[in-house]
């Protein structure tokens, strides 16, 4: 793994589609359903159908590697043979696209036991792909990896300049998709969105 530690703000990424404002996230936490997760004990990853061909031979996290990365040159299947990405939960900015995985800002089993689990395969598959809304990071890996399925009151980004982006996209894709909050998750997520000045 080759760590470039570059903290200013020409290194952030391009923008996420679909972030709100503060004042929105906020009017739109206050609209979720807020109640205890469940977990049915059948979560699988295979029932949210992820990293679909976009466009030509680009799969969906090729796809978010070349948004969100810069001068990114990639081979004739799409994958990507050089460029920069820097990982906006920890700070961190890597050459290699194997140190990047692609996160899902509301993870796929929290997703689940949140409401996924009674939607169609399609609409799981249009969650686990979504290019139009903040679901989609490109982040290093193991950071992704420590995060796991957790909700923002078991784990946040180690960026605490990334708070509010983070709350602010959490709520985005759990409005979009209609899924309930856990009364601690909105908690977090009420305080991360207090650190917002826009």
């Amino acid at each position: 793994m080759v760590c470039l530690h570059q903290y200013s703000t020409a290194n952030l990424p391009h923008t996420q589609p679909g972030i709100p404002s503060a004042s929105t996230a906020k009017s739109q936490l206050s609209a979720l359903t807020v109640k205890a997760s469940y977990d049915d004990g059948l979560y699988n990853r295979d029932k949210f159908p992820h990293w679909i061909t976009i466009s030509g031979a680009c799969n969906t996290r090729e796809t978010v590697l070349k948004r969100d990365g810069t001068n990114i040159v990639t081979d004739s299947s799409c994958y990507p043979t050089s460029g920069r990405w820097y990982s906006p939960y920890d700070g961190a900015t890597w050459t290699v696209a194997s140190d990047v995985d692609i996160d899902h800002m509301v993870p796929l089993k929290n997703a689940w036991i949140s409401g996924a689990n009674t939607w169609t395969t399609s609409k799981r598959s249009d969650f686990a792909n979504d290019l139009s809304r903040p679901q989609l990071w490109a982040v290093t890996d193991n950071v992704n990896q420590a995060k796991s399925d957790q909700s923002p009151d078991q784990w946040k980004p180690s960026l605490t300049s990334f708070h509010c982006t983070y709350a602010k996209s959490w709520v985005a894709v759990k409005y979009a998709y209609g899924l309930s909050i856990t009364s601690a998750e909105k908690s977090s997520l009420s305080s991360m969105l207090n650190t917002c000045s826009s």
